[in-house]
């Protein structure tokens, strides 16, 4: 079975990287995927694989079954949205929308998804259970399309055993995949702090609330949630990372706003420290004499790959690509909307490594110059075709 979803992911390549550079030339907004979904659909009636949508919106989920498909169902999912950033790479399928690109690699995710898909279905009288597939909107936006997929029943009807997500990685080189068993990126949580108080002139501060020095204040005072109360052991991060407020040299203004972003690595601690970065803010106003609106917004959960799901993948990993092209990822402080699955079902969510510094593909994702060695799209589909096959 590995030579024949070899051979067929080698000979599909080229048709892919045709359909990766489509949706890179034509990328969408989160929840405004429209035409990424219209095409995606067109892609699977084309193939004879049946699907349900709208789903949240712009979403798909497919089925693909195998022999004896009640026996166990295995879900792959790709996200399908783009950023609001200007691309400046010079290629022929550069993104025609002013503004949108494919900055994250969103569109290779969907089009490993698709591979997978076309490659299953042609064999789908080789393996046994059911695939299935789930297209996702709007990753990049909170709340989160994972969420709302969920909620719209894309884990049942029927509930897959275990879920698995793979993701681009630039500063791994293509022909690698990487895996973390366990805890593996960071809930995401955004601050935003309103400071009010009668402003006047600079001269006569004693007039005034000095809004600019209380938020200068809570900004330092934050820091010391997480050093004066998190466990060193379990990460964390609180940044702010905007101060807005004022206009001139010789006037305190009446308002100054903050925002800044929180991660953690454990779910309980984070949702007490929401409670001492309430605290902490509204009573330091008040000793300081201003008024403060605070509001934390709950957004991605911690992502957890099942430990007994990612060791299978990573050990059927190595033999479809060889032991030595495997390789362990260290956890990360980004956040990811794959954590709503995995705080449902037992999931892995893994890298595929899309870097080529001999080439000069080398920039981050999120950056305007981001772009991938499209060799990569090949072991994508070939590897999430092999894992869901032998599942």
């Amino acid at each position: 079975m590995i030579q024949t979803i070899k051979q067929l992911a080698r000979t599909l390549a080229p048709e892919f990287i045709g359909i990766r550079r489509h949706l890179h030339a034509h990328p969408e907004l989160s929840f405004h995927e429209t035409a990424t979904s219209a095409f995606i659909r067109g892609q699977l009636d084309a193939w004879g694989i049946s699907f349900r949508a709208p789903v949240a919106d712009t979403g798909i989920v497919a089925l693909i079954r195998g022999k004896n498909p009640g026996k166990k169902t295995i879900a792959l999912r790709a996200d399908m949205d783009a950023l609001p950033i200007e691309e400046a790479n010079e290629v022929p399928y550069r993104s025609l929308n002013p503004g949108i690109m494919h900055a994250c690699g969103h569109d290779v995710h969907t089009t490993c998804l698709l591979g997978a898909a076309r490659i299953l279905q042609e064999m789908r009288d080789q393996w046994e259970g059911t695939v299935k597939l789930i297209f996702q909107p709007g990753e990049e936006k909170h709340p989160g399309g994972a969420s709302l997929m969920i909620k719209d029943g894309a884990l049942e009807d029927p509930r897959p055993d275990a879920i698995l997500g793979l993701h681009v990685l630039p500063e791994m080189e293509t022909g690698l995949l990487g895996f973390h068993s366990g805890m593996y990126m960071a809930s995401a949580d955004e601050l935003y702090f309103t400071i009010r108080g009668k402003g006047g002139h600079a001269a006569a501060p004693h007039l005034t609330v000095d809004t600019i020095l209380v938020a200068s204040h809570l900004v330092v005072s934050l820091q010391q949630i997480i050093s004066r109360n998190c466990n060193p052991l379990s990460p964390s991060v609180l940044s702010v990372c905007a101060f807005n407020g004022g206009h001139t040299t010789n006037v305190i203004p009446s308002e100054v706003k903050l925002m800044g972003t929180f991660r953690a690595m454990d779910e309980a601690w984070r949702f007490r420290a929401h409670e001492l970065i309430r605290r902490q803010a509204a009573e330091l106003a008040r000793a300081m004499g201003a008024e403060i609106d605070i509001d934390i917004l709950v957004g991605y959960p911690c992502v957890y790959n099942n430990e007994e799901v990612t060791a299978r993948a990573q050990a059927l990993s190595g033999e479809y690509m060889g032991g030595s092209n495997i390789t362990e990822t260290p956890k990360r402080m980004g956040a990811e909307d794959f954590a709503f699955y995995s705080q449902e079902i037992p999931a892995c969510f893994f890298r595929l490594g899309t870097g080529n510094k001999a080439r000069g593909i080398s920039s981050g994702v999120h950056t305007p110059t981001f772009d991938i060695d499209e060799s990569a799209i090949e072991i994508g589909m070939g590897a999430m075709a092999w894992l869901a096959a032998q599942w």
